[in-house]
C-alpha cells in the first residue's frame, strides 16, 4: 500500500508540474517597452553634415556644436529646411540653407541642380555669404553689437542670420530704425525672432570678404 502510495504521489507531482509548465508556455505575451524607455521620435542623420571636410574639424575631435560657427549654421540650417540638402520650398528657395536663385548668381552659381545634388557646394555657398554680409554690414556690427533692441540684445551672428533672412540691406534699416522697420517673409518670420532666435554664436572664423565668388 505504501509503494502504491509513493507511486501515485510521484504520478501526480510529474502531472502537476507539466501542466504548470504547459500553462505557462501558453500564458507567454509580447514584452512591451515601458512607455518611461519609449524614445520621443525617430531621428534622423542626414549623412553629409556628419563629413568631416564640411564640418571642418579632425575626425578624432568630439562633435559638440554648441556656441560656435558650426553650431550656428547647423541651428540656422535646422530652422530653414531641417538640414536637408535636396529641399526646395514653396517659393523656390533651394538647399540646406535655403538661398534664393538671385543669391545663388550673385555667389558665381548658375545650375541650380548642381547645387542642390552638391552639399560641399552649399556648405561653401552659406560660409562665403556670412563673409559677404558681414562686409557689407561691417559698419552696423561695429555700432550695433551689445545694444538692446525690441528687448533683445543684438550680436554679430543674430545680424548675419537676419541678414540671411532678408539681405543686409533690410537688417540697416531695421538697425538704423532701432527696430521700427522691421521685415518678415512670406511665412510670417520676422527679422527681429532670427536676431533673438540666433544671438549669442561665435562666428568670428568667418572674415568678412567683399563680394566673394565660389
Amino acid at each position: 500500500m505504501k509503494r502504491w502510495i509513493g507511486f501515485f504521489g510521484h504520478l501526480a507531482m510529474i502531472v502537476i508540474l507539466t501542466s504548470f509548465g504547459t500553462y505557462s508556455f501558453k500564458s507567454e505575451k509580447k514584452v512591451e517597452v515601458p512607455v518611461e524607455l519609449r524614445t520621443a521620435s525617430s531621428y534622423f542623420v542626414n549623412g553629409p553634415v556628419l563629413n568631416t571636410e564640411l564640418l571642418e574639424i579632425p575626425y578624432s575631435t568630439p562633435i559638440v556644436l554648441g556656441s560656435s560657427y558650426i553650431g550656428f549654421k547647423e541651428a540656422l540650417a535646422f530652422k530653414e529646411s531641417q538640414g536637408k540638402y535636396n529641399t526646395i520650398n514653396t517659393l523656390g528657395y533651394l538647399g540646406k540653407y535655403q538661398f534664393g536663385i538671385g543669391t545663388l548668381r550673385l555667389m558665381g552659381v548658375s545650375d541650380t541642380e548642381v547645387f542642390l545634388q552638391d552639399p560641399v557646394l552649399q556648405e561653401k555657398v552659406f560660409k562665403l555669404n556670412v563673409a559677404r554680409n558681414k562686409w557689407i554690414l561691417r559698419r552696423d556690427i561695429k555700432r550695433f553689437v551689445g545694444k538692446r533692441i525690441n528687448g533683445t540684445v543684438i550680436s554679430e551672428s543674430g545680424i548675419i542670420a537676419a541678414a540671411h533672412l532678408a539681405g543686409a540691406g533690410n537688417v540697416k534699416k531695421y538697425l538704423r530704425s532701432y527696430g521700427k522697420q522691421d521685415f518678415s517673409d512670406a511665412y510670417g518670420t520676422s527679422m527681429a525672432q532670427y536676431m533673438r532666435k540666433f544671438g549669442g554664436f561665435d562666428i568670428s572664423q568667418v572674415k568678412s570678404k567683399h563680394n566673394p565668388k565660389v
